[in-house]
């Protein structure tokens, strides 16, 4: 008897790397925008995001401070391995970094399930993550289709799961393929969690 795993699911973690300060600037950054995004500031109002994100204000951060620059070149290296690791085959075009926003999500708030349609991969660098703040929860995207399967056991192992919650740490990067379902519960820490996500597409 022989059992094979197919359709595998593949989620990329590593150290962002980069200057020693690179995560102490992009803190700052971050906290300059939310202090200065008033677009962001009232999207986030009209749509009961508990913090702020510049997702719907601002699509040029790269080139509005240096230590967003400076995060799209490491950015782009990481995703040109995870694309390698994938086999992916781009036909002699290229994966292009373009969207990257801000989220500041106080205590209490929370990003509800979704995934992120038009992007081949998708992502989260960690900037500031506090002890009891929220692990992202990624969801099996088989999920809906099987209807009558009883629930997989406490015991099973990571890759049998429906559900496979990650806790971030600072300086840290996640890339996944863009069609995996994914979540941030409610941050339980007593200190804003403060990530910058991305997407790349296929140019």
């Amino acid at each position: 008897m022989t059992t094979r795993t197919l359709f595998v699911t593949r989620l990329y973690e590593a150290p962002l790397g980069g200057p020693a300060d690179l995560n102490d600037e992009l803190e700052d950054a971050c906290r300059m925008l939310e202090a200065q995004d008033r677009a962001g500031q009232a999207w986030a109002r009209e749509h009961a995001y508990r913090g702020y994100t510049s997702y719907a204000s601002l699509d040029d951060l790269p080139k509005r401070v240096s230590a967003f620059g400076e995060l799209k070149r490491r950015l782009d290296k990481h995703a040109a391995t995870f694309a390698r690791d994938l086999h992916l085959d781009l036909g002699g075009r290229r994966l292009v970094l373009d969207s990257l926003w801000v989220n500041v999500l106080r205590p209490g708030g929370a990003h509800s399930g979704h995934i992120h349609p038009h992007s081949v991969l998708s992502g989260t660098y960690y900037v500031t993550v506090a002890p009891g703040a929220s692990r992202i929860r990624f969801e099996d995207p088989r999920l809906a289709m099987m209807m009558a399967a009883p629930p997989r056991s406490t015991e099973a192992p990571e890759e049998e799961r429906q559900f496979v919650y990650v806790e971030p740490t600072p300086g840290s990067l996640l890339l996944w393929e863009s069609w995996l379902r994914h979540e941030v519960p409610a941050n339980g820490s007593k200190a804003d969690r403060i990530s910058i996500s991305f997407n790349y597409s296929w140019r």
